[in-house]
């Protein structure tokens, strides 16, 4: 299963004591949960950029920390800077990085802003995609004024905040007012040109960006600028939606790039933009030679890119990560100017690096690694997550057999079929593998609830429904390890009667695979239910995994059919 991840952005009004900077990360920090990844002191702007990244709880509660220490420490009666600002925590923004969507992160957005207006007593305003009103999805709309303007938009129907409104107070007059928000993830990207001319790069963003460039009469270059009857330029739009560009020249590289800002990535991926522009330069004589990553950016942009790519070469999608970023990264040349390395610039590979948990997961080891922990003195690593590897194994069995099948000569009308087939057997090996891990973390869940106090009545109470709750999840984890399995049979089947003929015994040994693992859960879901105080529970799963030992039975027997009659 996909990791859950949001990147949180606050810019906090202090840009030039470094005191105050640091006690103030320190309480992002002490939230736990979280990474920082970067911290943008301002002098000029007195003001500072934090980004940090984490689980959604865990950045929610570390931004609500930083705000409290942001409202203790900046007095907005004192402050002075060239940023237009509104308050100690001027905006602060949830970005969606994996498993989380837009949506989801507009909805904790609000209920950020909800709380920071009860508990820290701070006015909040909601923005962009958190925002309440369509007028109030623009920033500038609820900054207008700036902190000046707040004794004034305090008590304004129009203009008072979503959360917090009164009387403009002490409280408010130290602390101003918040901005909280949602918004996509924005990629700062510069593509390579081989040419030395500002003047054609810049030619080539204003064809792309969105906002385009204005319209001159008679449609020449130089003709005089059209204006619309309030006076304002009449602009041509470019095609790419969501996006800011120009062009600009680098000493250091001695090439003209085109700069751009992707604010929606869901409107114009990172591989579209390339495409495009691409196509421009093409227009004008000229070649994009590569792409320059600028910070960080999420591993779906990449996937994303990889996959457009590998469809437009009729090529199945349906391989590991790190082959489909591969592709990414050559096709659009992002180690034109410098290495590129995905664990430096991806942030869900930067905070699996920055975990710094000390653990060792079943899955990051070495095939030898796993069957000598395996084979260890410790009660896990054991059998259901040895199940849940085996499930993992004949899924990846179906998933090869269709990887060939799309590459078979003669089948190339096929590859599409073929490709699907592979992506669905590849997410099906990925949640197999990451039961492996959850197995014995449920193991040592009950570990923990039996090594709970036992004295008082009381804590015999607490432990005992500790140990009921480990029990029944150690039951139900290997429930989901064999319906996960179960789900390899039809795409084994599937590549067993229509699949590459020369793989047709991989995915029979697939299937035996797929059976072991369901028949090895279902055993751990007996003898972990035989230890629960709730008997109807424990007979409901113990029948949920005998239905599914007699599916699988029947699948297991049907493939094996297959296979025979083929060799």
């Amino acid at each position: 299963m996909e990791k859950r991840i949001i990147e949180c952005v606050p810019n906090f009004s202090e840009g030039r004591d470094r005191r105050i900077i640091d006690s103030i990360c320190e309480a992002i920090s002490a939230a736990g949960g979280v990474e920082i990844l970067d911290v943008d002191p301002g002098e000029a702007t007195n003001r500072t950029v934090v980004t940090f990244v984490g689980e959604p709880e865990a950045v929610v509660e570390a931004a609500f920390e930083g705000v409290r220490r942001a409202a203790e420490l900046i007095d907005m009666r004192h402050h002075h800077g060239a940023h237009p600002r509104m308050g100690a925590t001027d905006v602060l923004p949830l970005i969606p990085v994996a498993g989380v969507t837009l949506e989801e992160c507009a909805a904790m957005a609000r209920k950020l802003a909800e709380r920071i207006a009860a508990e820290l007593k701070v006015p909040t305003y909601c923005y962009e995609a958190a925002a309440f009103t369509p007028a109030r999805r623009n920033l500038a709309v609820c900054r207008a004024g700036e902190y000046e303007a707040l004794p004034k938009k305090m008590e304004d129907e129009t203009g008072k905040p979503d959360f917090g409104a009164r009387a403009f107070d002490e409280g408010v007059a130290r602390t101003g007012a918040t901005a909280v928000g949602a918004r996509d993830f924005l990629i700062a990207v510069n593509f390579n040109l081989n040419t030395t001319s500002t003047r054609r790069a810049n030619a080539i963003a204003f064809d792309v960006r969105e906002k385009g460039r204005p319209a001159r009469e008679g449609g020449k270059l130089t003709g005089k600028p059209l204006k619309d009857e309030n006076g304002k330029p009449v602009m041509i739009p470019g095609t790419l939606k969501g996006t800011k560009a120009i062009g600009w020249f680098i000493d250091e590289y001695g090439i003209a790039q085109v700069s751009m800002n992707i604010t929606d990535i869901a409107a114009t991926p990172l591989h579209r933009a390339f495409d495009e522009v691409s196509r421009a330069a093409a227009a004008r004589g000229l070649r994009v030679t590569g792409t320059e990553i600028v910070g960080l950016l999420p591993k779906r942009a990449l996937i994303e890119a990889g996959r457009h790519y590998l469809h437009m070469q009729q090529r199945s999608t349906g391989i590991p990560d790190s082959e489909i970023i591969k592709i990414a990264v050559k096709s659009m040349g992002l180690d034109d100017l410098k290495p590129f390395d995905p664990a430096e610039k991806v942030i869900e590979y930067m905070l699996e690096s920055k975990s710094g948990d000390g653990g060792v997961r079943l899955t990051a080891m070495s095939c030898r690694g796993f069957a000598e922990e395996t084979a260890s003195e410790s009660p896990a690593p054991g059998g259901g997550s040895v199940a849940a590897y085996m499930g993992a194994l004949g899924a990846a069995l179906g998933t090869m057999v269709a990887n060939l099948s799309a590459h078979k000569s003669g089948w190339d009308e096929r590859w599409k079929e073929f490709s699907d087939a592979a992506d669905s057997g590849q997410a099906l090996m990925q949640r197999l593998l990451s039961l492996v891990d959850e197995d014995t973390a449920a193991f040592n869940r009950i570990k923990a609830a039996m090594s709970l106090p036992k004295g008082t009545d009381s804590e015999k109470e607490q432990r005992a429904a500790a140990i009921e709750a480990a029990t029944l999840y150690a039951s139900q984890v290997p429930l989901k390890t064999a319906r996960a399995a179960a789900e390899a049979f039809p795409l084994l089947r599937a590549m067993a009667s229509d699949g590459n003929p020369a793989s047709v015994t991989d995915a029979g040994v697939g299937a035996l695979a797929a059976r072991a693992a369901v028949r090895g859960a279902a055993l751990n879901v007996r003898i972990n239910a035989a230890g629960l105080a709730d008997r109807a529970a424990a007979d409901e799963l113990i029948a949920s995994a005998r239905a599914l030992e007699a599916e699988a039975a029947a699948a297991e027997e049907e493939i094996l059919r297959v296979v025979d009659s083929k060799i």
